[in-house]
Order: C-alpha cells, then sequence, then structure tokens
C-alpha cells in the first residue's frame, strides 16, 4: 500500500458500483486504480473521487490497474464543478493529459501546475489563460513544444514577425514570407505567447490578459495541436460549443 497525492483527472464507470479513477500523483505521475463503492451515493469513496479534487489517497499501485482503499479530499475543488465553463476547461485538460502523458512517468513540476491551475481557476482566474499556459507544458511533456524563443529557422538576432505552423514556431521577417501559413505577432502577443510557454503558473502572480491576445493565441495552439498532436479530444468540442452561445 502507498499513501500518494493526486489530483483526480476523470473518472469512469467500472461494473454496477465501482469506478475507474485516472489521477495525476506526485509520487506516480498518472496512475489509474479502481474506488470500489464510488457509485453508491452514499459511499465515502464516491465523495472524495469527484472529478478536480486534490486529495490523499491509499493505494494499492502492484501491475496494471491499481486499487484506492481510502482517500481523504484536501481541496475539493468545488467551484469548478460548480461552473459549467470552469468543468468544461478542467476536462479539456485533464483529458489532454491523459492523452499526452504515459502511465506511472513521475513529473512533479506538471504536476504543481496543474495543481496550481485548477488553484487559479477556483480563484476566477480567466480559464482560457490558465488552459493555454497549461497546454503549452504539455506540449513540452509530449515533445512537441513550439519553438518561441527565436526563430525557427536558427535567426537569433532577428525580430519576431510571426508564427508558423508548419514551421514548428516563431519565425522572423525574413521567414515569414517563406511559409504561406503565418500568424502575424505584434510584439505584445508574442510577448505573452513566449511567458505563457517558458513560466510556471506558480510563478505569475497577475494574469490579465486581454482577449484579443489570448483569442489569437488559442487559435494558433488549435492549428498546432491538430498539426503535431494529433489525437481528438472529445472535451474539445463541448468547450468549443460553449464558446458558440
Amino acid at each position: 500500500m502507498d499513501q500518494i497525492n493526486g489530483i483526480i483527472l476523470r473518472t469512469q464507470d467500472y461494473g454496477e458500483t465501482n469506478k475507474i479513477v485516472t489521477l495525476l500523483t506526485e509520487e506516480y505521475g498518472m496512475l489509474s486504480a479502481v474506488a470500489k463503492g464510488a457509485k453508491k451515493s452514499k459511499s465515502r469513496m464516491a465523495a472524495v473521487t469527484q472529478p478536480f479534487i486534490y486529495g490523499q489517497y491509499v493505494v494499492y499501485t502492484g501491475r496494471g490497474l491499481g486499487t484506492i482503499h481510502q482517500g481523504e479530499t484536501i481541496q475539493s475543488m468545488r467551484h469548478i464543478r460548480e461552473d459549467i465553463f470552469k468543468t468544461a476547461y478542467a476536462t479539456y485538460m485533464g483529458e489532454l493529459t491523459t492523452k499526452i502523458l504515459t502511465e506511472r512517468e513521475r513529473n512533479r513540476p506538471l504536476f504543481r501546475e496543474l495543481l496550481e491551475s485548477f488553484e487559479r481557476m477556483e480563484e476566477d482566474v480567466p480559464e482560457l489563460a490558465i488552459s493555454l499556459m497549461y497546454e503549452l507544458k504539455l506540449y513540452h511533456v509530449g515533445g512537441f513544444a513550439p519553438v518561441v524563443n527565436q526563430c525557427v529557422n536558427g535567426h537569433v538576432n532577428d525580430p519576431i514577425a510571426g508564427f508558423s505552423v508548419s514551421e514548428g514556431g516563431v519565425v522572423c521577417e525574413q521567414c515569414r514570407h517563406r511559409a504561406s501559413d503565418v500568424f502575424v505577432l505584434s510584439p505584445n502577443v508574442y510577448h505573452v505567447l513566449r511567458l505563457m510557454s517558458n513560466k510556471s503558473l506558480t510563478k505569475i502572480k497577475d494574469v490579465s490578459i486581454k482577449d484579443d491576445t489570448l483569442n489569437t493565441i488559442k487559435q494558433i495552439l488549435e492549428l498546432y495541436y491538430d498539426y503535431y498532436g494529433g489525437m481528438m479530444i472529445k472535451s474539445k468540442r463541448f468547450l468549443d460549443q460553449l464558446h458558440l452561445f
């Protein structure tokens, strides 16, 4: 038995009364385990295995699927579950995590990043800004992060003029005309993109970013993930539908 701290990324029904819970843990990375009786509404296990909870769990972690024997809530993240937009973003972040991470591959910086992200969501920091920052951290873990610190073609001293999905990152004025899919980046948008990619949310106190800037970066990253990530994220469709209203 191991005592682990984990954030619940998702749950799925398993038999009549049980759930399979996927957690991002500090000690083991991403871990899936059976929570027996978690589908029973009056079960203690049901209360501590709700989505997005940060808790402490006693888990048998043998080979294959683990088993959760006990759990205590550290932070409930209740405000996320009570808000449809927060829930949609947190679900998307959780699903994207499960697509990119490998089971039981420890990554404490990413664990801390997700925990900080959910804590900031609880404080009403804009969900889109949090989601984009976390998404870029996942791209680094997945090995397909965009080049943002200098022109992707190595022109170190040239100012950045745009972002090319096909080139894999930012491009200078000289390279901007070589690619057909360049997003022109204002100095401010480039500054925010670079900050989001390089800085941990744990080190940023104020996340006040203009909506236009966020929407530009969102559009870029959506195309970028489609090009390099490739795995379908079911929760993304619901998130997109919410923004139509």
